[in-house]
């Protein structure tokens, strides 16, 4: 049987905050692994670590201690300048807020990323997947919160990532809204098989994942797996 390779490997990942005499233990010992083309969903209150976690693995924070490794690469070693050009080469990022540079329109907003991938999509055809085919000259204030946001999919895919990262893609935004947004995030993940793994409040969202992981109190309290995940039927952007 067939099975994937993991693409992140994570042992033993502790993250301090130290603050004059006040320690914050953000991460206790975390053990993870994710295969390559999953979409897991992470599910945790406010401070149970997760947007660390995903900081960490995504290149933006180093660790106290432990392991993470991207295939055969151990990020826990690299340098800022190593860490950047992970980043740079390996990973998209979506956050709660948008960050569009309100002076060029959506395509242009795609078109920065792309300048400076190593092996990028046509600006276009990110844009396309993700519903906006028809509204790639607009400007952001032209662009309603989820057309925003599935903007910032676009120019997050549209390096060719091996990794897709989501940190509260949905939080600015209300619930039918929300829902259009996760489905752009599933129909990418399929289409690209880029591991995705979303951050989310959201327990409603746990369906439509290949697996749930749960933080609490800096840790992995839990993990599930869908044995039919619920793809969304189609939308009519």
């Amino acid at each position: 049987m067939y099975l994937p390779e993991p693409i992140f490997r994570v042992r033993g990942l502790t993250k301090t905050y130290r603050s004059g005499n006040v320690e914050v233990q953000a991460l206790r010992g975390v053990d993870f692994e994710a295969n390559a083309g999953e979409f897991i969903v992470i599910l945790g209150p406010s401070g149970s670590g997760k947007s660390t976690f995903l900081n960490i693995i995504g290149g933006l924070d180093q660790a106290t201690s432990g392991e993470v490794w991207f295939l055969d690469q151990e990020l826990t070693r690299l340098t800022d300048a190593g860490l950047t050009r992970y980043r740079r080469d390996h990973v998209g990022f979506v956050f709660q807020f948008y960050n569009l540079v309100p002076s060029l329109t959506a395509l242009e907003n795609v078109r920065l990323v792309t300048e400076i991938a190593r092996r990028p999509m046509d600006p276009r055809e990110a844009l396309a997947m993700v519903g906006l085919g028809d509204r790639m000259d607009h400007f952001p204030a032209q662009l309603s919160g989820g057309e925003q946001q599935r903007v910032a999919i676009a120019r997050a895919i549209a390096k060719n990532p091996e990794v897709l990262l989501c940190d509260e893609p949905t939080g600015a935004l209300d619930s039918a809204t929300g829902i259009r947004v996760l489905e752009a995030l599933m129909r990418v993940n399929e289409a690209m098989g880029a591991t995705t793994l979303v951050i989310t409040h959201n327990a409603a969202i746990k369906d439509l994942a290949h697996r749930v992981v749960r933080f609490a109190n800096g840790a992995i309290s839990g993990a599930e797996r869908n044995a039919a995940r619920k793809l969304p039927a189609e939308v009519s952007w």
